[in-house]
């Protein structure tokens, strides 16, 4: 009997080794860090103070690969310092270098190798810098195709931050992501993640899910964790059903779930003071404090499994 059951429980543990390999499952995310900038630290909100907790966020919340935005060099080095065992790809937006905002793509190393990775511009000229149709900012796209090494299934993925000002460029933009979908490989399970600076009521969002090549991940996921918007301005208080962060996915990646997580943190300020409780063990202790967020958006995370 004690044999039949060791034999029934190595042919369990031989099927879910093998049901990873045939359909690998791990989560995706996008979040727009904030970039580094005086008025932020000003009022209390600077890179500094907010990159353990947005390290932590990602660590908690077992983030395998996302696509951040806004991120400038110095805050994706200490980013990547506070992450042992994740690494990244991308350029800055202003010379294809170092300088100006990413829209990098991190990855677990240990999951995950780059198999080709590249940039190009949402504009005109895709490949050097320059401003795209409307736009008020240069802005980028980094794409890589990663194979996922414990299976050895390989899939694109693309990460941008639309123009927050151009209608045009939003529209043109996301034209030019589905034909270089196409370019590098429109076979594969494909990922595109980013602040796409619009909710999912606009012309350039449904200009990216028309035709079925993308889907929303929101729309498509058994099951969903949605209990604000993924904008907060830096604000606790507030409340959006709009979502201008998102992940789309291509209908051969399978969403399990999705989440758009508003974690926050505490910080003592110079009002901050005891509080009265009542019906409470006479050893708690509570402080008024200032409830802030990691960044001004909040992180998306998804659940997928390739088909």
């Amino acid at each position: 009997m004690k044999l039949k059951f060791i034999i029934f429980s190595l042919a369990l543990a031989a099927t879910g080794i093998i049901a990873q390999a045939v359909n690998p499952s791990f989560n995706v995310a996008s979040y727009n860090l904030r970039n580094k900038n005086a008025v932020d630290d000003a009022a209390g909100n600077g890179w500094e103070r907010r990159c353990p907790y947005v390290a932590n966020l990602i660590r908690f919340h077992d983030f395998d690969i996302f696509g951040t935005q806004e991120g400038l060099n110095v805050q994706l080095e200490d980013l990547k310092k506070a992450l042992p065992g994740y690494d990244y790809i991308g350029a800055g937006r202003e010379d294809g270098k170092k300088e100006g905002e990413y829209s990098a793509i991190f990855y677990s190393t240990d999951l995950f190798e780059p198999v080709e990775h590249g940039d190009f511009w949402l504009s005109e000229t895709p490949d050097r810098p320059g401003l795209g149709w409307d736009a008020a900012c240069v802005r980028i796209c980094t794409w890589g195709k990663f194979r996922h090494k414990p299976s050895g299934r390989e899939f694109l993925f693309f990460n941008l931050h639309m123009d927050h000002v151009g209608t045009t460029a939003r529209v043109e933009s996301a034209k030019l992501i589905k034909r270089k979908i196409d370019e590098l490989g429109s076979e594969l399970p494909t990922f595109l993640t980013g602040d796409f600076n619009v909710d999912q009521h606009s012309p350039s969002y449904a200009t990216i899910t028309e035709g079925g090549t993308l889907l929303d991940s929101h729309d498509v996921a058994d099951f969903v964790y949605q209990n604000n918007g993924t904008f907060n301005n830096y604000r606790t208080d507030g409340f959006s059903e709009s979502r201008i962060d998102h992940i789309f996915v291509s209908p051969n990646v399978h969403v399990n779930k999705y989440g758009v997580l508003t974690d926050t943190y505490r910080t003592i300020e110079e009002n901050s003071a005891p509080q009265k409780t009542t019906d409470a063990p006479a050893e708690l202790k509570i402080t008024t404090v200032k409830a802030r967020t990691p960044s001004d958006h909040f992180p998306v995370k998804t659940v997928v499994e390739l088909r």
